[in-house]
């Protein structure tokens, strides 16, 4: 399923992708990505009609490539990869993270890619629906958490590093 998001950070370009750059390099990607995943199935929970939550697949690597400039935006390669209920593993996204300038100080963020389900899914009670709401809230809290990310002046934090210039601040961060 194809799926895509956008929204406005209020931060120049310049800083938004230098601190972008800067969550790449130590991983800082990952948290974000976690916490989207983990929100996006969270929607699952609340199954109507009342009964067993289908087993969906959880999110075990995190890829995300250098950035590459084209023209006046900045592109990052993306890609979430989960464990299958059988314990294969899948592509669950392949996705471009997209910055552009909007105005002296705002940019756009973009996310636009495909998302996958593990094969046999259909048939365990997830309706295309149920999908496509899985989809757009987890887009939705990735966009969400890199537009924090880098907005906010602090440390970037990822995988136990930090660097200076960017970073989650510490309210947007999960238990």
């Amino acid at each position: 399923m194809f799926v895509g998001g956008e929204l406005r950070a209020e931060v120049s370009f310049a800083v938004a992708r230098a601190r972008l750059a800067r969550l790449v390099q130590v991983g800082g990607l990952l948290d974000a990505s976690q916490d989207a995943y983990g929100t996006g199935f969270a929607v699952l929970a609340p199954a109507d009609p009342p009964g067993p939550v289908p087993q969906v697949a959880g999110l075990v690597r995190v890829y995300s490539g250098d950035l590459i400039a084209r023209g006046d935006s900045v592109h990052a390669p993306l890609r979430w990869e989960a464990i299958a209920p059988g314990g294969e593993v899948f592509p669950a996204l392949d996705a471009d993270l997209t910055l552009h300038p909007a105005g002296d100080q705002g940019t756009m963020l973009t996310l636009t890619g495909v998302y996958r389900l593990p094969q046999g899914t259909r048939g365990n009670g997830l309706d295309q629906a149920v999908v496509r709401r899985v989809a757009i809230t987890t887009v939705q809290v990735f966009l969400n958490r890199v537009a924090a990310a880098i907005t906010v002046s602090g440390p970037a934090r990822g995988r136990g590093r930090t660097l200076d210039d960017g970073g989650f601040p510490p309210a947007a961060q999960t238990p």
